[in-house]
């Protein structure tokens, strides 16, 4: 048996005990009624039999450990005779001091502090076979002498194995699944901490210690759903196992760590996980994406079904320590759905600035409905100036978030969100509110001005989700605003494409005098002709066109004729121009020249705040 040997009965430390001057077995009382006393020597070879016929293998020990006597299913278990054990050290016949916490509990059995100690031990036969053994350690009743027993449990060990592997593994790839995959991830993780804090001692069996870093290859199958619905389940399986087969290849192939090669689990569904610990860096994660892609792209044979798939893979590199199971498998799940929304059959790097945007914007999108509320909100305000003569005719309200935490936002930053959770209807209306009541109060404030009209951004989902119509007539009767001094910017896109309810909006708000204007004009359909059939007053060119004036020595004719015959055909509707991006003399006197009829751009103004405005009223900018 393995570790038996004929030196020290116990390991340094232990305590010698002298041995009791009693009989290989225990003393028995009489059956006799009311006395007490040593077995007949009849008896006492009875229970000699009995001991050494019995199945299981015991042995009675000393106080110091060694053995007193052994019967013959000890002996055979240990591959010997009974006679050769005694005065062996039993710790070493069943391997009792190969942890501190099973030695110390020997001994406080072997000293009588302790009733009774059990443990399981793995042991080697003689023969090389190896046995999984139940060792129980109890007192000897009036001696000091202690039983020792030993149960091969070799079966109900490799039942219990193969209960967990069907336990841990998915039927239909055979490859781990996902509670043995986050098992291992948590091991990893664990272990990782414990090499770069704990005592040192962390190397591998060739001497080199651990990278200290981990890798993970996230991937998802494209249009896995789409084979099931049209192929069955069936061949969706055998297309899964496939896949698995594969990833297993290009997994092994990329090489081993001290912990093995690199897992490869199916997570669910689809779902499929490569994990790399003591990963080198991203170039090995980056490697191993590359090979699992180019492997799932080749066509794949199915019992006569030839398939071609691709996956989506999110790949994640980093130092193990720090990183939690959690924190590893989101910033995966991210990376996957970038490599999705990318276009798909990629592979996507984790970026944690793309992160801390994605985090942001939610965080933006979860605290955007009460901002309003809180009243974070705020309005700044760009001239509108006449081409001709360079006065302020009218501004446009641009809405600010002063953001406790990341400061004051424009509003590309929290348009496109409001615009998705809905709260656009809520911000829309307070803008529009708080716009009209700031051009009324300059209109009061200084009567012998002409008055400003105001320009306010109007999102289509304001139309679907609420009654525009009605907001503004509240809105224009509660601020006492003329309905010609307030202008609706729409874009080109969004205008473009209105039909039923939103046309009927646009048309309405026209009757009641609004002014209806196309933001953007040039960027999207830019369908000309549905232009006439549209109620707008007012088309506001994209300042790329404006920017293609910037170079005044060497002009692009091309850029003067496109735009010049935009001016003419708005102004043939009936429609006035607005430029925006306007920045600079010389683009202004070009523009002037096609003929626009207002400027809107650095050159005049910045975006400035209400009490700024009063000062570019009634003059030339």
């Amino acid at each position: 048996m393995s570790g038996t040997s004929s030196g020290t009965p116990h390991p340094p430390g232990a305590a010698a005990v002298s041995p009791p001057d009693t009989a290989d077995l225990p003393n028995t009382q009489s059956h006799q009624s009311g006395g007490t006393g040593p077995a007949p020597d009849a008896e006492l070879r009875d229970y000699r039999a009995a001991f050494n016929a019995a199945h299981l293998a015991m042995a009675v020990v000393d106080p110091e450990g060694l053995v007193v006597s052994a019967n013959d299913a000890f002996a055979a278990l240990l591959g010997t005779d009974p006679a050769s054990l005694s005065e062996q050290p039993a710790s070493d016949l069943v391997d009792l001091a190969s942890d501190s916490r099973t030695w110390h509990a020997y001994r406080e059995v072997l000293r009588g502090r302790r009733s009774r100690f059990r443990c399981t031990r793995r042991l080697k036969h003689p023969d090389g076979r190896s046995l999984w053994a139940e060792v129980t350690v109890a007192p000897v009743p009036h001696s000091r002498r202690v039983l020792l027993s030993i149960t091969d449990i070799s079966d109900r060990r490799e039942l219990q194995a193969r209960l967990r592997h069907l336990q841990m593994h998915d039927p239909v790839t055979r490859l781990p699944n996902r509670t043995l995959f986050f098992e291992r991830l948590a091991s990893a993780l664990e272990n990782s901490t414990y090499d770069a804090y704990g005592s040192g001692d962390a190397y591998d069996s060739y001497g080199d210690g651990g990278s200290g870093r981990i890798g993970l290859c996230y991937l998802d199958l494209d249009g896995f759903k789409a084979v099931n619905d049209t192929l069955g389940h069936r061949v969706g399986d055998r297309l899964l196992a496939a896949v698995a087969a594969r990833l297993t290849e290009c997994a092994d192939s990329d090489g081993y760590t001290r912990s093995g090669g690199h897992l490869v689990a199916r997570l669910g569904g689809d779902e499929f996980a490569i994990l790399v610990e003591d990963s080198t860096g991203t170039e090995q994660l980056a490697d191993l994406a590359r090979s699992v892609l180019a492997a799932v792209q080749r066509p794949f044979d199915l019992a006569g079904q030839r398939l071609s798939v691709s996956a989506s893979i999110g790949v994640v590199e980093r130092a193990a320590a720090g990183t939690t199971v959690t924190g590893l498998m989101q910033a995966a799940d991210t990376t996957l759905y970038w490599a999705k929304a990318d276009g798909k059959a990629r592979w996507t790097l984790f970026d944690p600035e793309r992160n801390a945007h994605r985090m942001t914007r939610q965080s933006l999108s979860s605290t955007l409905r009460p901002a309003v509320e809180r009243g974070e909100f705020a309005l700044e305000y760009q001239p509108l100036v006449g081409m001709s003569d360079g006065t302020v005719r009218g501004v446009e309200a641009l809405v600010r978030w002063n953001h406790p935490q990341f400061g004051s936002l424009a509003p590309n930053r929290f348009i496109g969100i409001a615009e998705e959770d809905g709260s656009i209807v809520q911000l829309g209306r307070w803008v529009l509110r708080t716009a009209c009541r700031q051009a009324r109060q300059w209109q009061k404030d200084h009567p012998r001005e002409k008055p400003l009209f105001v320009s306010v951004n109007v999102a289509v989902r304001q139309v679907w989700d609420s009654d525009l119509v009605a907001d503004v007539a509240e809105i224009l009767a509660e601020t006492g605003l003329a309905p010609h001094l307030l202008q609706l910017e729409l874009t080109e896109s969004a205008v473009m494409g209105s039909a039923g309810r939103p046309l009927q909006a646009l048309q309405a708000l026209s009757d009641m005098g609004v002014q209806i204007a196309i933001d953007d004009f040039g960027t999207g359909y830019s369908n000309l002709a549905y232009l006439s059939r549209l109620p707008v007053s007012v088309l506001k060119l994209d300042g790329s066109f404006v920017r293609g004036f910037q170079d005044e020595e060497h002009p692009n004719p091309a850029d003067e004729v496109i735009v010049e015959a935009l001016v003419q055909l708005a102004h043939r509707l009936g429609l006035t121009v607005t430029a925006e991006c306007v920045e600079t003399s010389g683009q202004a006197a070009r523009l002037r020249r096609i003929g626009c009829d207002t400027g809107q751009g650095w050159l005049y103004s910045r975006a400035v705040a209400a009490d700024r405005i009063p000062q570019l009223m009634g003059a030339g900018t």
